[in-house]
Formats: structure tokens, sequence, C-alpha cells
């Protein structure tokens, strides 16, 4: 089926390179907005490339990269990003609920008000941390802490979620419950996970983007192709808090396939 919302990430001809050591090369991919995407590939593969230059902290060496209709770094503020690592000192006195309000952090000057608080106690109920408030952030667990940070990345009430490696250290209760935030998300924030689990996917997914296939030689840059996924029955279920799908390396879809009406396409 067609999908007619409009497009709010575009990367079209993208190429970058560090010094002299080629990493993307002829990267064409879109986002449309509400859509779950899932960009997969092994470590080393680029995809840390592809979240800088999304993120307007890296520029592409050639080609247009745009994010909701602008650069990506004007769009910066729009985007809620949770990284693989945070880094922090555990002996730091900050609570959960602190933690949190770091994303509704604005320009100097403009004061802590209601819509704030709200935003920050709907964030917490959506990824289910209430009970966590006021606990220390360094008694966390593992999987506790990165549900926190997907709450700080919610209160910025973002338009695009972006989440790298979202499930490392965490326990199988916790997955459940960032999946299950994810799927009352879909279809209201766009969603961008990545991971290095090239075989399965969450069912939530609508299109997966493989990152990691050479053009050439080992020293050519890596490029990136969409393919298709199918469900995995077989699949742990406890990997993705549910349901999985299958990535089918072998079934290349074009890039543009989410635009065409299907129905018109098979009667011609």
């Amino acid at each position: 089926m067609q999908n007619k919302e409009p497009v709010v990430i575009q990367f079209s001809q993208v190429a970058f390179s560090y010094s002299t050591v080629p990493v993307l090369e002829n990267v064409n991919f879109h986002v449309h907005r509400g859509e779950f995407i899932a960009l997969v590939g092994p470590n080393g593969a680029g995809k840390s490339t592809i979240l800088k230059l999304l993120l307007g902290l890296e520029q592409a060496g050639k080609g247009n990269i745009e994010v909701l209709g602008k650069e990506p770094k004007e769009s910066r503020s729009h985007i809620g990003y949770v990284p693989q690592h945070a880094d922090f000192d555990k002996s730091f006195p900050i609570s959960v609920y602190e933690v949190i309000r770091m994303g509704r952090l604005k320009p100097i000057g403009r004061a802590w008000n209601k819509d704030d608080e709200q935003a920050v106690q709907k964030a917490m109920e959506q990824v289910e941390i209430l009970d966590l408030a006021r606990r220390p952030y360094g008694a966390l667990s593992g999987g506790q802490r990165r549900r926190v940070l997907v709450a700080r990345a919610l209160a910025a009430e973002p338009e695009i979620l972006v989440l790298d490696e979202p499930t490392a250290n965490m326990d199988a209760e916790s997955e459940e419950r960032l999946f299950k935030t994810l799927g009352q998300l879909k279809g209201k924030t766009t969603i961008l996970i990545v991971t290095h689990d090239t075989e399965f996917v969450s069912a939530l997914t609508d299109r997966v983007l493989c990152i990691g296939e050479r053009t050439g030689s080992e020293r050519r840059a890596h490029h990136l192709v969409q393919h298709r996924a199918a469900p995995a029955e077989h699949a742990p279920p406890e990997l993705f808090g549910g349901a999985a799908l299958q990535v089918l390396h072998d079934e290349v879809e074009p890039e543009n396939r989410c635009c065409i009406d299907t129905k018109e396409a098979s009667n011609e």
C-alpha cells in the first residue's frame, strides 16, 4: 500500500569518508512520518556514521540530507536520541526524575513550567517507570537505565525517535516493556531503531534498511539496500518483547516501494 505521509528523513546519493577511508557510498533512503524503521548491519558497517549525519554531527562528503525538510543541524531539536552507551559517574547524586528532566532543557532564561512537568510525567508513564522516579540513577540495572534514557528522549516530545541498539544489556522484562511503549508510539512518532542483529527485527517494523554490503573490494565504502522481512515464528519472542520478523537478505526491494500504489502497479 502506498504511504501518503510526508517524508521526514531523506538521504540522496550520500557519500562519506573519514579522511581517506571511505565509509558510505551512494546511500539512498527515506523515511515517512510515523514509520517504524529498522536500520541493521554488522559492527563497523556504517550505522553510527549514518546516525551522526542524521543528527548533524558530521557532514556528507557528497549528496544531500534533509530532516523534516531542513538541514540536519536545524532539525536536531526535534529528534529524541537514545544512545547505545551513556557514560556516567555512579557516585553522582542524580535521581531518575532529574535525568528525565534533562529532556526538557531549553535556552537559558526560560523557566520550568507546567507543560514541562506534564511532559516528564507522561514520559515516565509511557515507559512504565513511575515507581523509579526518586531512585538514584546509578543504582539501576542496565535495562532500567536504558528505559530511563528512552523516557528522557520522549520527554522532549520529539517528532523522530532514534534508538541505537536499544536492547543492549536489557533483561527480558525491560525489553517487553520497551517494545510495548514503542508499539503505542507507532504511527504517532517516527521511529528508527539501529541494531547489529541482521537476522531478526521486531514485528513492529515497517521496513528494513541494511547497511554493510560492499560495492566492491574491502577498501570500498558500504552502501544501503532495503530487504523484505517475513514473520519468523521460530524467533525467540523474548528478544523483541513479542513477535519478530526475519530479514530476507536474498530479497532486495526498490527503495521507493513504499511510495508506489501496489494496487495500481498490479493492474498495469
